[in-house]
């Protein structure tokens, strides 16, 4: 999953929130340099991209990119499904992200004297561009498609991808609504052992 259903799976909490959103930024043993619930947030976050991974609705998600993506599909369908979140109406009902995002950008910027230099940057230009949000756009997850075609090795141009995602968004907003249901309720209950 993308930025958004992590912070959105992090179900109100804003210690869960920072470790979910920095996890990608802390390696190996630097996990044990914060304290427990952050740590709890580091490893839910790391439960929720493998649940996500091997559901089998994001393995039929993934045909849908491959072709275009290859190694890469995986990423841009976490994008996809944040684009889904985002304007899922059983989750945020209307206006209700623009208020959700600013909450999480504000929490974050609680916790920046324990955030890892690099994900402190990164969260300047996510608030500054206000990612959360815009990711509700088909411009929003465009500029976002293209970014992580920039950071990848292996891909030059995304417009391919986005065509791609255009082309079969019925089903995979469908790949979606299979799968996200699943997903926030193994997170709700992974949570809840984590703090038992």
């Amino acid at each position: 999953m993308n930025y958004l259903a992590h912070a959105y799976l992090s179900f109100s909490d804003p210690d869960i929130l920072a470790g979910n959103m920095i996890s990608d930024f802390v390696k190996g043993k630097k996990k044990f340099d914060y304290p427990l619930k952050i740590r709890n947030g580091i490893s839910l976050h790391r439960m929720i991209d493998e649940y996500t991974d091997y559901h089998p609705a994001t393995k039929e998600a993934k045909q849908f990119l491959k072709s275009t993506s290859g190694l890469y599909a995986g990423s841009f369908i976490d994008i996809v499904y944040d684009h889904f979140l985002a304007n899922d109406t059983h989750e945020f009902e209307e206006g209700a992200l623009a208020v959700f995002a600013e909450k999480t950008y504000n929490q974050l910027d609680a916790y920046k004297n324990l955030l890892p230099e690099k994900f402190e940057k990164f969260l300047f230009y996510m608030h500054q561009q206000n990612w959360l949000f815009h990711y509700s756009s088909l411009e929003g997850i465009h500029h976002s498609f293209q970014g992580l075609a920039h950071r990848a090795k292996y891909i030059e141009d995304a417009e391919p991808v986005y065509q791609a995602f255009l082309n079969h968004y019925d089903a995979l907003k469908n790949c979606y609504e299979l799968f996200f249901p699943n997903l926030k309720a193994y997170a709700y209950n992974e949570l809840l052992y984590l703090h038992s």
